[in-house]
This record gives C-alpha cells, sequence and structure tokens, in this order.
C-alpha cells in the first residue's frame, strides 16, 4: 500500500510536534529532517544528478517539491572540480534569452508532481529521519551538559556495565567509571545518586558526559551546598585532596574576620560536615585552615600530627618536616595516607624525620664539613668545628667571603683571617688543577670546557658519563642531565642524570643545553636580555658537591 505526499498534512505536523517533545528539540529541526527525507525519495524518483528541493509548511503542513535550476557561466565553473551538469545549470547567456535581469547565482524552479511512497520509499524516509533527529537531540544534549561541567548533578542509576555505572539524567546518559566511584560504594539499579560532571565530550556514538564521586572536586561542591557561606564566597576553599572512601583533606580560608571558616564547615554539633560524610560513604574529612605561608599551611595539613621544625627548599618544592618519635606514624598515617593527602594539599613534597633522625643527619653533616676544613686548611679539629659552626659550609665560602666577616669569629683576627683565605685558594687552585688534569685524562674536548655554565667537577663528571665532545652534549635534553623516572615492567625506574649530583634546576639545566647549542652553531645566540639568564657556573650551586668531588 503506498501514501500520496499530500495526504494528513495536519498528521505530519502533529507527528513533528511529538517528536520535537520527545526529543527536547525544536519542532523546526523535526520539519527539516522530513524536508530532507522527502528530498531524498524525490530524487531517488527524478534522478539523483537533480537539484530537488522540499518543503514543508509549519503551519498547514502543505508539502512542495520543486526542482531548481541556477545560472552560471564560466567564471564560477572548474572542469574538474565543478563541471558543468545540464539538470542543475543554465548558462548565463541560454537564461538571458527568456529573463533579461537573469544575473549570475539566480535560480529558477519549477514544481513536480507528488510523489507516492512505497515501502522502500518509506523506510528510506524513516531512516533519515531518525537520523537527523537522532543528531539534533545528540547535539541539544552536548550543548546543555558542557556548560555543567563544574556542577553536582543528580541522578538514576539505570544500568550498571563492567564496574561502569550509567545514570539517568533524565534528558540524557552520564557514567561514573569505576575510576570515579568510591571503593566498595554499591550502587544498584533504580538508587538516586550524585555526581560531579567533570567532563563533556563530542563521540562517534553520542555525547558521553562523564560524571565522578570520587575526585576532590566532587567533595568541594558538596561543601558549596551544604555550608552557605561557601556557596556566597565568604568561606573560600583553596585546596582539597581525597583518598576516596577513606580519608579527605580540604583547605579553607574566610574572607570575613569575624567568620570561623573551619567552624562555619563543620557547622553546629557537626551536623554540616555530617551532610558530606553522609554522601560520600563515611569518608572522614580532616578541615584545616588554610594559610599564604607555606611552613604554616604544611603544619596545618599534616594535623592532627604536631610539627617541631620544617624545614622548606622552594627551588624542588620539597619540604623536610621534623616531627617527636611518639608523632612519627600519626603524622606519615596509615599507609602513608596522611603525608600522601597533605603532600597533595599543599603541592610540596613531604620528607618526614623524627628528632633524633634529623639530629643524626646534622651531626653527620657537621662532621664532614669538620673534616673537609681540616684537610683543606691545614687546621686542627677545634678550629674547624668552629668554622662549621659559625655556619660556613664549603671551602669556597672561606675562600671569598670578606675577609671582615672572617676576623669577626671569637679566637680570629684579621692576620688569621688573611691566612685561612690563602689556604682556602691554595686549595681550590689545587683541586682546580686535578680536576684539568682528569678533564683531559678522560678526553673531554676543550670546546665543551668552553660552553658557558659547565663548572670543572661538571666537565669530570660528564667525561665519566661518556659525554666528552659538545656535540655530544649539545644533543642532549633537561632530563638527560637531570635524571628522570620512567616505567618499566610496571615499576618506576630513576634513570640517573649525566649531571644529577649537581642537583641543577630545570631552567639550569635546560639553559646549559641551550649555550651547548649556541656553541655548536645548531641555533642562533641569544638576544642580550636571555644570555643574562644563561648558566653562569654559580659558586654557590657547585659548593653543594664541592666537596665530595675533593
Amino acid at each position: 500500500m503506498s501514501t500520496g505526499i499530500s495526504a494528513n498534512r495536519m498528521e505530519i505536523l502533529q507527528i513533528a510536534d511529538a517528536v520535537a517533545r520527545e526529543k527536547s528539540i525544536d519542532k523546526e529541526i523535526v520539519i527539516q529532517a522530513m524536508e530532507h527525507a522527502l528530498q531524498k525519495a524525490a530524487r531517488s524518483r527524478y534522478g539523483a544528478e537533480h537539484d530537488i528541493r522540499a518543503t514543508i509548511d509549519p503551519k498547514t503542513g502543505e508539502m512542495e517539491l520543486k526542482r531548481v535550476m541556477t545560472v552560471v557561466d564560466d567564471s564560477v565553473l572548474d572542469p574538474e572540480t565543478r563541471p558543468f551538469n545540464p539538470s542543475t545549470d543554465i548558462m548565463l547567456n541560454v537564461a538571458l534569452k527568456s529573463d533579461k535581469e537573469a544575473v549570475l547565482g539566480k535560480e529558477y524552479s519549477e514544481g513536480l508532481p507528488p510523489i507516492e511512497f512505497g515501502r522502500v520509499a518509506a523506510q528510506t524516509a524513516k531512516q533519515v529521519i531518525n537520523h537527523e533527529v537522532r543528531e539534533a537531540e545528540r547535539e541539544r544534549q552536548y550543548g546543555e551538559y558542557k556548560d555543567r561541567i563544574g556542577e553536582i548533578i543528580n541522578g538514576v542509576v539505570k544500568r550498571v556495565e563492567f564496574y561502569n555505572v550509567i545514570v539517568d539524567l533524565g534528558r540524557a546518559e552520564g557514567v561514573i567509571r569505576k575510576s570515579e566511584s568510591i571503593p566498595r560504594e554499591n550502587l544498584r539499579v533504580g538508587d538516586r545518586t550524585r555526581a560531579y560532571v567533570y567532563d563533556v565530550r563530542r563521540e562517534t556514538k553520542g555525547p558521553q558526559i562523564f560524571l565522578s564521586r570520587a575526585k576532590p572536586e566532587f567533595m568541594a561542591r558538596l561543601f558549596a551546598q551544604e555550608v552557605p557561606e561557601v556557596y556566597e564566597g565568604v568561606i573560600e576553599i583553596k585546596a582539597a585532596a581525597r583518598d576516596p572512601g577513606s580519608r579527605a583533606k580540604i583547605a579553607v580560608i574566610s574572607h570575613d574576620s569575624s567568620i570561623d571558616p573551619v567552624g562555619a564547615c563543620v557547622g553546629m554539633r557537626g551536623a554540616r560536615v555530617q551532610a558530606v560524610v553522609g554522601e560520600m560513604q563515611g569518608e572522614k574529612i580532616d578541615i584545616i585552615p588554610w594559610s599564604p605561608d607555606p611552613a604554616t599551611f604544611i603544619v596545618n595539613a599534616l594535623q592532627p600530627a604536631e610539627v617541631t621544625k620544617v624545614v622548606l627548599d622552594p627551588e624542588d618544592a620539597r619540604v623536610e618536616v621534623v616531627v617527636g618519635e611518639a608523632q612519627l606514624s600519626l603524622a606519615i598515617g596509615r599507609r602513608g595516607q596522611n603525608v600522601r593527602l597533605a603532600s597533595q594539599l599543599t603541592g610540596w613534597s613531604i620528607d618526614i624525620l623524627t628528632e633524633a633522625e634529623e639530629s643524626e643527619r646534622r651531626q653527620k653533616e657537621f662532621a664532614s664539613r669538620t673534616e673537609l676544613f681540616i684537610r683543606a686548611l691545614e687546621v686542627d679539629e677545634m678550629f674547624a668545628q668552629l668554622l662549621a659552626s659559625e655556619g660556613f659550609e664549603t671551602v669556597e665560602e672561606i675562600a671569598y667571603v670578606d675577609t671582615i666577616e672572617l676576623a669577626a669569629i671569637e679566637g680570629l683576627n684579621d692576620e688569621i683571617a688573611e691566612e685561612l683565605q690563602a689556604r682556602a685558594q691554595d686549595f681550590l687552585d689545587k683541586l682546580a688543577a686535578e680536576l684539568e688534569a682528569k678533564r683531559v685524562a678522560l678526553g673531554v674536548a676543550d670546546d665543551l670546557k668552553a660552553v658557558t655554565g659547565l663548572t670543572a667537577p661538571m666537565l669530570v663528571a660528564l667525561g665519566e658519563k661518556g659525554v666528552k665532545t659538545l656535540e655530544d652534549f649539545a644533543g642532549l635534553v633537561g632530563d638527560d642531565i637531570r635524571g628522570y623516572f620512567e616505567t618499566k615492567n610496571g615499576e618506576r625506574v630513576r634513570e640517573p642524570g649525566v649531571l644529577e649530583d649537581f642537583a641543577l634546576t630545570q631552567e639550569q639545566a635546560d639553559a646549559l643545553v641551550l649555550n651547548a647549542r649556541v656553541a655548536a652553531g645548531w641555533i642562533d645566540a641569544l638576544p642580550e636580555a636571555d644570555e643574562e639568564e644563561q648558566v653562569e657556573g654559580d659558586a654557590d650551586d657547585v659548593a653543594r658537591v664541592f666537596p665530595d668531588k675533593g
């Protein structure tokens, strides 16, 4: 049985209305899909080479088919990419014979008789409409949810597939992957749940809405829902870290001095924080005050452990924290959880030492410096200990410090200070000669010696690692110099750098390579402003390992 396209005009509009409401898309999109389906059927009937267009009046449902021809000439036609098509084109000189107002691009149309849909044509039209409606629905979903990234959204668990939870959001579906779910949380079909929208992507099978219940941002958003001061911006959540399902830390600060940020987040009798804990399956939450001072913030982050001392290394974002013996297990936490969360919260790598360990290390460092001064300056142990206790760490510091500063040490005078500096400089000269001889013996080229920033100890270290020419060094990258981690057989393995012992920063290592490439002629010399930033072989940097190299 076949159906004429002119029949059931109002029914066509009713169908368009129903589909638009069901899929939450515009009625115009559904009508356009119907027009495209009609065009495809007409081209199958009259020939695909024709430019056939279909229109459906959105008010009356009246459908119209027409064949269109466009005025062209040789100036807009390319025989290879756009040859003349007699079914759709009419030359300008031909069009002018019947229409004096003909211009390039003008279209002429003629009506076509209605067509009847057979079974095959009807099935094709249905496929076209379904495809375009589905694409419009996907685009609507993407447009709606891409602007909701960073929000908490409610939904109902629709199904569970390979530990991934599919959530019905009403007008779309979201997925909570296993890695983004709370461990040991058992969501079942029909359960209502809340989750954090962290990504929305266009994919072949439609927009994918990725949800999480494990990210720290989920906890932060829950606090914004439960604590009015957070929602209003009076209290700001500066950082958050989580071990999902077990423990979390959150750092807060108040922009109103009259409001305690920790107390406001805890709430009366813990009501506010308990509401968040309940949503997170009993996860324990430490609420700590944020501080702009890194040391204070780190001490707060390690709560409930009490910290004795903090030593910061801003260059490498590392910190040594000293705690009492009784506080060690509390500071580290079960399976390292407390220190790990504190590190994530603050952004610093945290090393925890007991007071006994720190004292032992300091004694070793003091003994090492004392031994160095005894050997380099040819003084007795008591004199060497005096210098070490005054804060001198390297022979360079003694050789180049202001004589007045040395003479000011109790028991020293100008004459002794000058003698100490003379001995220190003699030691450094001898050491430099030894290093130079060692460099030559190792076969390290002279042109590598000329690279700005490379010191004598560095050149010896390079020779021992097999880097002996300017081209060898210029071919390295910063990680080759400093060392790096890589995964082998599932384990994280440290690959040592050729100058790893010199504790260079990434910027210094990159600058050394850049200087070598300039010296080798691989790249042009840098502008003067950048040359000032090149590594100049700062004696203080080398001094950190100089004693060992002596």
